[in-house]
């Protein structure tokens, strides 16, 4: 069973990025499978370079879709995203500097929440703006 399931129920109704969110969800289960396998840190590591620079990837195309719709909240919206990155990219810098930290349980239920919460509060808002545009 994955640790972390997409439902229908967390789908924004813009295929692109619901396709972004179910890898996303990917990236989350490849990376709790490793931990949980105990699989080298040099595989962790790329799950994790993976899911940081996916998260980027995602988060600029929702961005574009704001700016070519004029997103009424996209500010607080990109200011959500700016903090996720950052703060993926310190666990990512610790991790891959430091033979002592490991990535753990903490980290993934702390990823699995922001991401549900993220989907199904900040970005469900914008789905309809997004298709009233012809965003789909």
């Amino acid at each position: 069973m994955p640790f972390m399931t997409w439902t229908n129920e967390m789908s924004v109704g813009v295929k692109v990025l619901d396709d972004d969110h179910k890898k996303m969800v990917g990236y989350i289960n490849d990376l709790h499978d490793g931990i949980v396998a105990g699989h080298t840190r040099q595989v962790l590591v790329g799950v994790l370079d993976h899911l940081t620079e996916y998260t980027q990837t995602h988060f600029a195309r929702e961005e574009a879709f704001f700016a070519q719709s004029g997103y009424p909240a996209a500010d607080r919206h990109k200011l959500e995203h700016e903090s996720m990155v950052k703060h993926l990219q310190s666990v990512q810098a610790r991790f891959e500097s430091s033979s002592v930290i490991k990535l753990d349980l903490e980290l993934m239920s702390f990823l699995q929440s922001w991401l549900a919460h993220h989907i199904q509060g900040m970005d469900k808002m914008y789905g309809p703006h997004l298709n009233a545009k012809g965003i789909f």
